[in-house]
C-alpha cells in the first residue's frame, strides 16, 4: 500500500489588505512516497502561496496539513522549524548559497543545524551527496566561483543532506537555460527512480511539468486538475 508523505484537506487562505481576497480555496490532495509531482498555473493562481503553506513557512490558513502522517496544526514555531529542517528539502529559483563558504560547507549547513550527526559525519554525508550529483570536484570551491547550473546542483545536494521525506521546489529551473534545466530535471528524476525521493515542484515550465509523474494544475486559487 502506498505511503502518503503529504496530505492537505480543505486548505483555504485569505489576504485582508484592505479587502478580503480568497487566495486558496478548498485545496485537498495527497502525495505518495516516491512520487514526482509538479504544480502549474498562471502567475497569481496561488501556487507559490500553497507551497509556502505546505512547507509550514506560512501558518495563517484554514484546513489541515499532514506531513509524514503528522498533523501540523497546533505546533509551535520551534516544532515546525525542526520539521522543515529534518523532513523537507528546499530548492528555490535563487539558490541562496553563502558566497563566503565553500561548496562543501554550504551543503553541510542544514546538517549542522539539525545536530543529528557529528560534524565529521555531516561532512561525510555532504561529500556523498555531491558525489551522487557528480559535482564532488567542486567541494572546496567558493560558491561564487560556480556557474548558475553548478550552483543549483549544489542547492539540490544541500536539500538532500538530512534525508528529507520530500523535496519542495519553487521554480528551481526558472533562472536556468534549457540545457541546465534538463540537467536539473534529470537529477530529480534519478532521485525519484533510484532513491524513491518524493518531489513537489512549482513550475511555469510546461515541458518540465509534462515529464513528471503527475501535474496539479491550479487556476484562481483552486485545483482544476490533480
Amino acid at each position: 500500500m502506498a505511503q502518503i508523505v503529504l496530505q492537505s484537506n480543505n486548505i483555504n487562505k485569505r489576504f485582508n489588505d484592505p479587502v478580503t481576497v480568497e487566495v486558496l480555496k478548498n485545496i485537498s490532495f495527497s502525495i505518495n512516497k516516491g512520487e514526482f509531482v509538479s504544480i502549474t498555473g498562471k502567475s497569481g493562481c496561488g501556487k507559490s502561496t500553497l507551497l509556502y503553506i505546505l512547507s509550514t513557512m506560512d501558518t495563517d490558513y484554514q484546513g489541515d496539513l499532514w506531513i509524514d502522517r503528522d498533523l501540523m496544526r497546533g505546533k509551535s514555531e520551534a516544532q515546525l522549524a525542526r520539521i522543515r529542517n529534518e523532513k523537507i528539502g528546499f530548492v528555490f529559483q535563487f539558490h541562496y548559497l553563502l558566497n563566503e563558504f565553500s561548496v562543501l560547507k554550504n551543503v553541510m549547513l542544514p546538517g549542522l543545524k539539525l545536530k543529528k550527526y557529528s560534524e565529521a559525519e555531516v561532512e561525510h554525508r555532504a561529500l556523498e551527496r555531491l558525489k551522487m550529483l557528480g559535482i564532488e570536484t567542486l567541494a572546496l570551491k567558493s560558491a561564487n566561483q560556480l556557474s548558475g547550473g553548478e550552483k543549483q546542483r549544489v542547492a539540490i545536494a544541500r536539500a538532500l543532506i538530512n534525508d528529507p521525506i520530500i523535496i519542495m521546489g519553487d521554480e528551481p529551473t526558472g533562472n536556468l537555460d534549457n540545457k541546465n534545466s534538463d540537467v536539473v530535471f534529470d537529477i530529480f528524476k534519478e532521485l525519484c527512480d533510484e532513491y524513491q525521493q518524493t518531489l513537489l515542484i512549482v513550475t511555469h515550465d510546461q515541458s518540465f511539468a509534462a515529464r513528471t509523474h503527475r501535474t496539479i494544475e491550479m487556476a484562481d486559487g483552486r485545483i482544476i486538475t490533480a
